[in-house]
Parts: C-alpha cells; sequence; structure tokens
C-alpha cells in the first residue's frame, strides 16, 4: 500500500474524429491521439515527480462524441475494443510511465454487438485494465440501463458499480454529466470507493457551475477523493473550441480544492492524496462521519419508484438499435409520466 502520492487530472484538448471519411482513417487519427496523450504524460510526471501514480485523462479525450452519426456508424468509427489496439497502446504508456491511467471512450462491447457503450477504463503500472465503468447516464446514447436484464445476466450488479481494490487505494469511476446524480457517487462510496475519477468535457466559467459544485458534493458526501479532468476545448469540430475548457481539479474528502486548472492545456490540477490520513478519517467517530450516519434502509424505502424504465432496448434477448429521435421520445414520455404521477406539478 502507497500511503499518499500524487494525482493528475490531464486537461487536454480534444482532437475530434468526427470528419474523418472512413473507420480506418478515423483509426490513425485515434493512435495519433493517443500517442499525443503518451508524450504530455511523460513531460508531467517528468515535472511533477516520480510519485506521480496516477493520471485521469477528460472524457472521450481521443475522439470526440458521435455529433450526427448512427449508432452503427460512430461504432465502426468513434468506439474503441475492449481489447482493442487502443487499450494496448494506453497500456503502454502507463506501463512505461509506472503510472495508474483512466481513460473514457466509446466502446464496442461483444455481447452488444448492436451498441456501444460509453466506458471509463482504468488500466494499472502494468498495463492491465482493471476496472470498467459504463456510464449509466446519458441522453442520446446508449446504457447499461437500456439493455438491464441482460446487462446484469453478463456483468452483475458490481460490473455496474466497479471499484477496484489497488495499492494506491480504491479507485472508481463516474463520467461527464453524472457527477450530478448523488446516487451514482454513492452506490460506489458504499462499495468502498475512496478515489473517485471523473473525465468530463464540460462547460468552463469563471463562476461556479453545476457540475463543479457536484464535484465538492460528491467528495464530501462519500468521503473520498474526487480527480476531475476536464478537456482543454474540442477542435475539429464547429463548437467554439474554448466552450469545454478549464476546472479540472483535484478535491479532497471534506470539499477542499487541492489543485486547479485555467484555460488551455494543462498539467496545474495535480495534488498529493494521503489515502492513509483518508482511511483514518473515515474510522474517526462524529458528525461528520457521513457513511457511518446514513440510514440507507430508511432513504432506500422512501425512494419512489422512477418513471424512467429499464430495458427500453431489450425485447426478449432482442437488442434494439436507436435512433436518436428514440432517445428523445423516451424523455418526452418520462416526463409526461414524472407529471402524472404529481412529482412534476402545474398547479
Amino acid at each position: 500500500m502507497i500511503d499518499a502520492y500524487r494525482a493528475l487530472a490531464l486537461q487536454t484538448t480534444c482532437r475530434a474524429i468526427n470528419a474523418c471519411a472512413t473507420p480506418e482513417d478515423a483509426a490513425l487519427a485515434v493512435a495519433d491521439n493517443i500517442t499525443r496523450i503518451g508524450r504530455q504524460i511523460r513531460a508531467s510526471k517528468a515535472f511533477i515527480g516520480a510519485d506521480l501514480k496516477l493520471v485521469v485523462l477528460p472524457e472521450y479525450f481521443a475522439t470526440s462524441y458521435p455529433l450526427g452519426d448512427t449508432i452503427p456508424g460512430w461504432a465502426a468509427k468513434g468506439c474503441f475494443a475492449m481489447d482493442g489496439a487502443e487499450y494496448e497502446q494506453l497500456g503502454r504508456i502507463a506501463q512505461d510511465n509506472g503510472v495508474y491511467l483512466c481513460s473514457n471512450a466509446y466502446e464496442r462491447d461483444p455481447n452488444f454487438p448492436e451498441l456501444y457503450f460509453q466506458s471509463s477504463v482504468i488500466l494499472d503500472d502494468s498495463g492491465n485494465q482493471i476496472l470498467r465503468y459504463r456510464r449509466l447516464i446519458s441522453l442520446y446514447a446508449p446504457s447499461p440501463h437500456d439493455v438491464w436484464d441482460k446487462y446484469l445476466d453478463v456483468y452483475g450488479i458490481d460490473g455496474v458499480f466497479p471499484v477496484a481494490r489497488t495499492p494506491i487505494g480504491r479507485l472508481a469511476c463516474i463520467a461527464s454529466e453524472e457527477i450530478l446524480y448523488p446516487e451514482i457517487a454513492r452506490a460506489l462510496g458504499l462499495r468502498g470507493a475512496e478515489v473517485i475519477l471523473h473525465s468530463t468535457s464540460e462547460v468552463g466559467s469563471p463562476e461556479l457551475t453545476p457540475k463543479d459544485i457536484a464535484k465538492r458534493a460528491r467528495a464530501i458526501e462519500n468521503m473520498a477523493y474526487v480527480v476531475s479532468a476536464n478537456t482543454a476545448g474540442i477542435s475539429g469540430v464547429d463548437i467554439p473550441l474554448g466552450s469545454a475548457d478549464g476546472m479540472s481539479k483535484v478535491v479532497d474528502d471534506q470539499g477542499r480544492v487541492l489543485a486547479a486548472a485555467g484555460a488551455g492545456e494543462s498539467m496545474a490540477a495535480y495534488a498529493d492524496l494521503d489515502i492513509a490520513g483518508l482511511r483514518r478519517r473515515r474510522l474517526r467517530p462524529g458528525m461528520g462521519n457521513f457513511l457511518s450516519r446514513l440510514p440507507q434502509g430508511a432513504i432506500t424505502a422512501g425512494l419512489a419508484s422512477t418513471a424512467l424504465k429499464p430495458n427500453a432496448l431489450l425485447d426478449g434477448n432482442t437488442v434494439k438499435i436507436p435512433q436518436r429521435a428514440d432517445f428523445a421520445a423516451r424523455q418526452k414520455a418520462t416526463l409526461d409520466a414524472l407529471l402524472s404521477a404529481g412529482v412534476l406539478g402545474n398547479d
């Protein structure tokens, strides 16, 4: 066990592959993007020091997001294979630099060949994949919740909320806007997560944003560190480059920002994670020990049934390929159901 080490939320520009004409062109662009990331990690470690043991990359750092592509189209062009060349390349970077590396990418799964999922994957300092988390909440992309029964059959509930026990602490992942949903972080916290790795591509602002507030809140609630890496803009698309930029940070378990990056590509968001100290605080009785005081049974009983039903893309054993309009229609139906149930009101 390493009692303390440094973690880096690497803020790097996402170079979009959306304009690539073929999957082959996209694969070359992705490989080039990963090579560039590897150079940045090597240079960052040389500056930060040998005790840099954890690096978190931004959301979809090597591809950007699917914009107007169909599900099959983006699966062919913008998605990693679970055992593909992209993870081999990332594994070599992790091994060569002696770091645990958290990536985020869209990913094909042979158990669900009709779909793709957005996945956060942790590679250890030997280059091995040790954790795979699939984003559960996404407005226009498939998630495990959409094929819930089959997904549980394949991966089980611990595959939905995985926590990796490592020499640098118990690691877990949250993707993008999921930092706004305390239930996801709580599920990981109650499975022992001590460091939450948050890959994001979010609006940057000199003012507090909802996501920026949520990073502090999730850290406090779950008595965990949060290492949050944002993009330094997305190039190669029509959105202005600086829209999703800045605000990468490391937050401790008491909600204090230990380090943060401004705008642009940056390694400024690095800080010491004192895992031994965190564990002492988690064992200390008192009002601030939130994990020990949580009346989980009462809260579970008080949660109303959700209007967003699982298995939306599962018809028996058949997986349906959705269109963008299908996701929009489902959200509209869910809002109507919440209104009918009295959760939302117009009185």
